[in-house]
């Protein structure tokens, strides 16, 4: 475990689990000074007919969480991030051409994202979760500024086709709500949740 100072002083001697296999995810619980382990998840993520996005979301959070990779963990968070146009899903493009047309469709316009987060508490069966919404809004972009940006290679693994936290942070002229939500993890939701344990 980690010795440096933590404003979550209250987690102290907790072991808590990632359910997510996200870099982005374990970085922002290091910003905080939490240092989980990481077990990523093997859930099923198709979405049911007609399923509200809300609860998608929420689904694939709380699933993340009670699998419960980490036998030992006294928390676990799962977490899921969408972004959404319309009521359309837009999930992590599967090649670069997929990619460019996700990025035309959002370019000068706003979006939602929603990032569901749950912690569990294995010893207890309890689980807790919550679902954060953000707005965000794209810059115009010309087809030359998508083909650039897809060419970093950063819009491959990200919901969306873009990433807030990298060279993506560049094409996002509004955000209302949680920045870290849309990076992958609200923080301040999920330490939360997680202070609702102690």
């Amino acid at each position: 475990m980690e010795s440096t100072p933590s404003i979550c002083y209250w987690l102290q001697g907790r072991r808590i689990c990632l359910a997510s296999a996200s870099p982005r995810r374990l970085t922002l619980l290091q910003q905080v000074g939490i240092h989980p382990t990481v077990h990523p998840t093997d859930l099923d993520e198709t979405r049911h007919p007609d399923e509200p996005v809300r609860d998608y979301a929420e689904r694939m959070a709380i699933g993340k969480a009670r699998m419960n990779p980490d036998p030992q963990a006294d928390l676990v968070i799962g977490a899921d991030t969408i972004v959404v146009v319309g009521e359309t899903m837009l999930g992590k493009p599967a090649h670069a051409a997929e990619a460019h047309q996700m990025l035309a469709q959002i370019a000068g316009r706003a979006h939602r994202v929603l990032t569901a987060v749950a912690v569990y508490q294995p010893a207890t069966n309890r689980c807790l979760h919550q679902v954060v919404e953000s707005h965000v809004w794209i810059k115009p972009l010309s087809d030359t500024e998508i083909i650039a940006y897809v060419a970093t290679g950063e819009p491959l693994d990200k919901a969306g086709a873009y990433g807030i936290q990298g060279v993506g942070a560049a094409l996002v002229s509004r955000l209302d709500g949680s920045c870290s939500g849309v990076a992958g993890l609200p923080l301040c939701e999920t330490l939360a949740l997680l202070r609702e344990f102690t």
